[in-house]
């Protein structure tokens, strides 16, 4: 029993010295993407042009500090509710938020205050460049592990994408 409780006591540091390590490499030590310390994360495909013309709407604060390593956004999801696990800056959510209109909804989730905070800067900007009545987007503070402590309620959800961040959680089993 006496181990057991070390094996705990030891996972439970090893998740807070992750999450401290992630926060700090992206939420301090990135400026943009050109400070990303490798090129691991690259497109092999150009976007389809409905994406391209959408980055053009998106602004540059956003484009600057994403750092994901491509395009996990499907086409057809007009109306339907997406949960970005590990949003960052936003990108992916703004994408999405065009491509599911007005009646769908995005909820992006990210555990790094600035991050949150370049995310959250632009959301009525946004919602005024697509001519929408009302944001169709939300970025909330948590761990993609505790998705249940964040007030999504169950079966609200319709698709679940994240760009490049399941590797960096501490807990991949309790994501997935």
């Amino acid at each position: 029993k006496l181990n057991v409780n070390y094996l705990n006591i030891f996972f439970f540091i090893n998740i807070m010295n992750t999450y401290d390590d992630v926060k700090e490499y992206y939420g301090k030590i990135l400026e943009s993407t050109s400070s990303l310390k490798t090129s691991a994360c690259t497109m092999s495909n150009r976007p389809p042009d409905i994406i391209l013309d959408i980055l053009k709407k998106i602004p540059n604060e956003i484009k600057n500090k994403f750092y994901g390593c491509g395009s996990t956004i499907p086409m057809g999801i007009e109306g339907l509710n997406i949960l970005d696990l590990g949003s960052g800056s936003g990108q992916d959510c703004y994408i999405a938020s065009a491509l599911v209109g007005e009646n769908g909804y995005v909820i992006g989730v990210d555990m790094t205050d600035e991050q949150l905070e370049v995310a959250n800067n632009h959301i009525e900007e946004y919602t005024n460049i697509l001519e929408y009545k009302k944001p169709n987007m939300e970025f909330k503070q948590g761990y993609i592990e505790c998705l249940d402590k964040l007030n999504i309620s169950n079966n609200s959800v319709d698709i679940v994408i994240s760009n490049c961040v399941v590797n960096l959680s501490p807990d991949k089993p309790k994501v997935i």
